[in-house]
């Protein structure tokens, strides 16, 4: 994974719409945390993911695009990877388990998780605690 090509492409919108995948999507993540706390960087990919599905033609709509509880997750998530891998580098935080693709499923039930109200605003687990702290929205 080139992730200063995937990163520059998301930025730039040329990044095509098929190589934004689960994992570019956490090396984009994991990029901003380079630079940027954790609330900067939410504040950051909420902007930036949002611009990136339109530019792509992906309507962000309660129904499709950009999803908030899963973007504050998930940039939760790489940071505390980040914090607990040697190094914090991409490939520690792409093998965490708190970043896998399925890990959400073991804090919020799939009918919590799925519905419009977590994907327009930030919805609290219903199944679990999160192992790590989320700033204010």
């Amino acid at each position: 994974m080139d992730v200063d090509s995937i990163v520059a492409g998301f930025r730039d919108h040329t990044l095509a719409k098929v190589d934004w995948t689960h994992e570019a999507h956490l090396a984009v993540c994991w990029a901003a945390l380079q630079t940027m706390t954790v609330a900067a960087a939410i504040d950051d990919l909420r902007a930036a993911i949002r611009a990136y599905n339109t530019a792509v033609g992906t309507p962000n709509t309660e129904t499709s695009g950009y999803h908030e509880t899963l973007t504050r997750y998930y940039v939760g998530a790489v940071a505390h990877a980040r914090s607990a891998t040697e190094s914090g580098t991409l490939a520690g935080v792409l093998a965490h388990p708190a970043c896998g693709r399925r890990a959400p499923f073991g804090h919020w039930s799939r009918e919590r998780l799925m519905t419009p109200a977590a994907r327009l605003a930030w919805l609290p687990p219903d199944l679990a605690p999160l192992p790590f702290a989320l700033p204010e929205s």
